[in-house]
């Protein structure tokens, strides 16, 4: 199992570093599928770094709880303080997702630019670990960044090895290559119900359903 990178440096200037480098598309992606998580009742969000997701999906369902998991004590102490209106519906957990065991049984699974932190064995041990102890129905949601196919297939795949150059440097992610998330997910019987393509394909947004 490889090392997760560490965080903490870069947690209070990231959603700095986020628009300048993307400016609001990050954030748009995150929150494109928000008005679909009706009816979800316990969440379990993977890496949500400053927690401004989490907040936008705490205030905006009321009758949700949400467990946080993060190793960056930096990242938490943001995602806490952003929020601290919800904070009775809110766990937050120290602790290495990869192998990380819910107190609940989520019915949602949030992992915005999370797994293109995992190698490809992490992905696919992580889906299968997680998938028996979601509840029947559960969603997960996912944003990432993509290489797409035809004329951007090669600006793409440069600019997301600079990316992961950079994070390299900042967080010593070890992680060099987008792993396949949709066959892991496949596999663990989920399917594909909502997609959401921007930046001419470098980023995308999926919710799957199990």
């Amino acid at each position: 199992m490889s090392a997760l990178p560490n965080f903490d440096l870069i947690a209070r200037p990231y959603r700095w570093l986020e628009y300048l480098t993307l400016g609001p598309l990050l954030e748009l992606t995150r929150n494109h599928h928000l008005a679909r998580l009706q009816g979800r009742s316990q969440a379990l969000i993977l890496g949500d770094g400053d927690g401004r997701f989490s907040a936008r999906l705490l205030a905006s369902y009321p009758q949700l709880r949400v467990e946080a998991v993060d190793r960056s004590g930096a990242m938490l102490a943001l995602l806490r303080q952003h929020c601290a209106n919800d904070a009775a519906r809110l766990e937050t957990h120290r602790a290495d997702a990869r192998t990380y065991a819910p107190r609940t049984q989520p019915d949602l699974v949030v992992t915005h630019f999370f797994l293109d932190c995992l190698t490809q064995p992490e992905v696919e041990a992580l889906a299968a670990r997680l998938t028996p102890q979601l509840a029947p129905g559960a969603l997960w949601l996912v944003s990432d960044f993509r290489i797409p196919q035809g004329l951007l297939y090669w600006p793409a795949r440069g600019y997301v090895r600079l990316l992961y150059l950079a994070f390299r440097l900042l967080t010593r992610l070890r992680t060099t290559h987008l792993p396949d998330h949709a066959s892991p997910l496949r596999d663990c019987g989920f399917s594909l119900v909502a997609e959401h393509r921007s930046l001419f394909g470098v980023l995308t947004t999926e919710l799957w359903q199990r």
